[in-house]
């Protein structure tokens, strides 16, 4: 008799979480929620592994993971930086701010600085709007934001 082969702790914590949920109704959301809290992101790995445990295809549960946004497949970075995409930013230069950005980090939205350093996510209302264009670093709301004002907020970082 052989035995099945072990996990690794990564694999066996997602399998936890998603047998842990599997009786909820529509219990696919708050698996993909739950382990994107505890791990900060959705591994590739946890796909086979939630499919197995919902009797889903690995199709399904890859379909709604790229379809919501909200869900990262990469570790996210030590900071995030959130750039509000809503009209009255978007009316004061958000989107030239957007450009330097992306720019400056050498990365897309929902992507992560080969450093590690940080993610970059749009937001569309950051509540500032008298105060446009906004960012928000980390839990930091920051308003009339400029290129250059900008950078250096970065460098503090």
């Amino acid at each position: 008799m052989t035995s099945a082969p072990a996990m690794d702790p990564l694999g066996a914590a997602i399998r936890a979480i998603a047998e842990s949920r599997a009786e909820l109704p529509g219990a696919l959301l708050p698996i993909l929620h739950e382990v994107q809290d505890q791990l900060g992101y959705v591994p590739d790995a946890a796909v086979p592994i939630v499919a197995d445990v919902l009797n889903l295809s690995r199709a399904e549960v890859h379909g709604v993971l790229t379809f919501y946004h909200l869900f990262r497949r990469s570790p996210p970075g030590r900071d995030t930086v959130y750039l509000c995409r809503a009209e009255a930013c978007q009316a004061m230069g958000a989107r030239a701010l957007e450009a330097h950005l992306k720019q400056k980090l050498g990365i897309d939205f929902h992507e992560t600085t080969a450093d590690g350093r940080y993610s970059l996510e749009p937001i569309y209302c950051l509540g500032n709007c008298a105060c446009s264009p906004a960012v928000m670093i980390g839990e930091t709301v920051h308003g009339r934001v400029t290129a250059d004002a900008l950078d250096a907020l970065l460098e503090k970082g």
